[in-house]
C-alpha cells in the first residue's frame, strides 16, 4: 500500500497507454479482500480517471435479480473480481457479466499467477489479470487500455455490422454476403469488410476468387494483445470490386478455441476502420455466434421455402430473443424466392411469426455462374437476382444527398443511413 502513497499514479512511467480523460470510468468491485479494496480506494481517491460505483461482498446474487440489477444498470465500465476466495464462483460470475454486459471490462485479481489460473480467468471473460498486492501502475495501465478503447469507439466512424446466418446449411448465406458486399463497395464506394467465420469449409474466399492466403479471422482474434492497423492489414484480402475479406480457415486444421471476449474485441477494433462489416456466420446456436451477434446492428436469418428451414427460423429467433437480442434487430431473408412456390409468402410469415424482410429471387444458374467466375458484380445488369441485390445494396449503402435530407430520412433508406 505504500506504493500508492509514495507517488501519484498519474506521474508514473510513460510506458502505459493513453490515460482516459473526461468522464471517469465507473468501477464495481466484487469480493475484494480488505487490503486490495484499500489500495483500490486510494487509487480512486488519488486519480480522476475512475469512480467507485459499489462494492459487492458476495459472489451470489438473488435468484430474482438479473446481472444488471446486481452490478448496476447501466452496467459499469470495469468490474474488479477477486478470484482467490472462491475461484469457481468467481469464474461463473465473470461468465454471467460477460454474457449480459459485454461492454463491461472484467479484471481478475489474484495472488496466484500460474498459467492455468490466468487461462481460466480469460476464458471466463476477463480481459485483464492483476496480481496481488495490487500495483497502482499496473492498475492504471489496465484502466488506460479500457479508456483508450472507449475513446476510439466513441470517436471512430463505426461500421454498421450486419450478420448473416442460415436457418440451415445451403441457404445461400455466403453468396448473399459476397455479392452484397461487392455491390456496396463497387457501386456505392463504401468501405466494406466481409468476415467469414466458418470454422470448417468457409467458402467466401473461393466465391471471390481469392484462393491464396495464409491467415484467418480466428488467428487474428488470438492476437488481441498486439492488434493494430498493420497486423490487421496482413490478414485482409482485397477483391477487385473494392470489397475486403478476412477469410475462414482452410478447413484442414482443428477448430481454434478463442478466449471469451476475443471475437467481440477484434470486431470492435475493425469496426472503426470500415463503413460496413458483413459477417458470414455458420448455422447453429452457440456461444461464439451469440457473442458476435450481440455486437451486430442487425442479424439476417437467411432461409428458403422448406419446412425444415422455416422450423429452424422459429427456433433461432426464439433463442436470440431469450438471449436479449431485440426482435427489431432480427430480420428474415427469404432466398431463392419463387412467386408460385408450394409454400406461399403468407404461409411463411404466419409460421415464422413476422414479416419477410427481403426476398431474393431464385436464379440458380446465374448464381452458380457468378460464383464460378469469382466476380459477384460482373453481370450486374443481366439478371433479376443481380438487380434485386443491387436494390438491397442501394437501400443500405446509397449516401444521403440533398434531396434525401429533405425527406427527413423516412423509410428503409432513412433507417440504414441514420
Amino acid at each position: 500500500m505504500s506504493a500508492m502513497t509514495s507517488k501519484n499514479p498519474l506521474q508514473a512511467s510513460s510506458s502505459r497507454e493513453n490515460i482516459p480523460t473526461g468522464e471517469p470510468l465507473s468501477v464495481v468491485s466484487i469480493c475484494l479482500d480488505k487490503e486490495t479494496w484499500g489500495i483500490l480506494k486510494l487509487f480512486a481517491d488519488s486519480t480522476p480517471v475512475v469512480r467507485l460505483q459499489k462494492h459487492l461482498s458476495d459472489y451470489r446474487m438473488d435468484d430474482r435479480e438479473s446481472v444488471l440489477e446486481w452490478v448496476g444498470d447501466p452496467p459499469p465500465d470495469i468490474c474488479l473480481l477477486d478470484f482467490d476466495s472462491d475461484r469457481r464462483s468467481a469464474a461463473m460470475v465473470a461468465e454471467r457479466i460477460h454474457a449480459d454486459a459485454p461492454e463491461t471490462a472484467i479484471f481478475a485479481v489474484s495472488a496466484q499467477s500460474q498459467p492455468d489460473f490466468i487461462i481460466q480467468a480469460m476464458r471466463s471473460g476477463c480481459s485483464e489479470f492483476l496480481l496481488k498486492p495490487l500495483d497502482p501502475e499496473q492498475l492504471l495501465n489496465a484502466v488506460a487500455r479500457v479508456g483508450g478503447r472507449r475513446k476510439e469507439k466513441k470517436e471512430g466512424d463505426h461500421a454498421q455490422v450486419l450478420a448473416f446466418i442460415g436457418a440451415k446449411g445451403g441457404c445461400g448465406v455466403t453468396t448473399l454476403v459476397t455479392q452484397l458486399g461487392a455491390l456496396l463497395a463497387s457501386t456505392y464506394g463504401r468501405k466494406v469488410l466481409a468476415l467469414d467465420l466458418h470454422h470448417d469449409f468457409g467458402d467466401a474466399a473461393l466465391y471471390l476468387g481469392l484462393t491464396k492466403y495464409r491467415y484467418n479471422f480466428f488467428e487474428l482474434a488470438e492476437n488481441t494483445e498486439r492488434l493494430d492497423a498493420d497486423l490487421l492489414q496482413s490478414f485482409v484480402l482485397h477483391h477487385s470490386s473494392g470489397l475486403d475479406l478476412i477469410p475462414a480457415p482452410h478447413g484442414t486444421e482443428p477448430a481454434r478455441q478463442t478466449t471469451p471476449g476475443a471475437l467481440s474485441y477484434t470486431l470492435d477494433f475493425v469496426r472503426s476502420r470500415y463503413e460496413f462489416i458483413l459477417v458470414d456466420l455458420p448455422p447453429g446456436l452457440n456461444d461464439a455466434n451469440l457473442e458476435l451477434i450481440r455486437h451486430c446492428d442487425q442479424v439476417n436469418v437467411v432461409t428458403v421455402a422448406e419446412v425444415s428451414a422455416l422450423r429452424n427460423v422459429v427456433r433461432q429467433t426464439d433463442y436470440l430473443t431469450r438471449k436479449h437480442i431485440t426482435a427489431e434487430r432480427i430480420k428474415v431473408v427469404l432466398n431463392r424466392h419463387q412467386k408460385r412456390a408450394l409454400i406461399t409468402e403468407a404461409q411463411i410469415e404466419k409460421s415464422i411469426g413476422q414479416k419477410i424482410f427481403w426476398k431474393v429471387p431464385n436464379q440458380y444458374v446465374h448464381v452458380v455462374k457468378t460464383i464460378s467466375g469469382g466476380d459477384p458484380v460482373s453481370q450486374i445488369s443481366t439478371s433479376e437476382v443481380a438487380k434485386n441485390l443491387q436494390d438491397w445494396a442501394a437501400a443500405i449503402g446509397r449516401k444521403i444527398g440533398a434531396e434525401d435530407k429533405k425527406k427527413k430520412g423516412r423509410g428503409l433508406l432513412g433507417f440504414w443511413n441514420r
